[in-house]
């Protein structure tokens, strides 16, 4: 059986992801194989909030070069979750 830990990856901290975090939403890693609904349930299990909307985009390996030898990074999804008015994600 599928955890909500397997489902939620971490959390992503970048520039843009805490630029987000004013409009209450959030950038997380998920599982490749994890659809909107499990993300959902997920969040709202771990986080203890509520979720408004899931937003998810498949993001693409970029090919990268190593002297001569050419590879790719690993492919990953992403996910931008909305959280209801006045919820909050304590981040540490």
């Amino acid at each position: 059986m599928i955890t909500s830990y397997d489902v939620i990856k971490n959390l992503v901290r970048t520039e843009k992801g805490t630029l987000l975090e004013e409009e209450r939403k959030y950038l997380f890693q998920v599982s490749r194989n994890a659809n909107k609904i499990e993300i959902k349930k997920a969040v709202e299990e771990i986080y203890k909030v509520k979720v408004e909307r899931v937003n998810v985009i498949n993001v693409v390996g970029k090919t990268k070069r190593v002297r001569m030898a050419e590879g790719k990074t690993t492919p990953w999804k992403k996910a931008i979750v909305t959280l209801k008015e006045g919820q909050k994600i304590e981040v540490t």
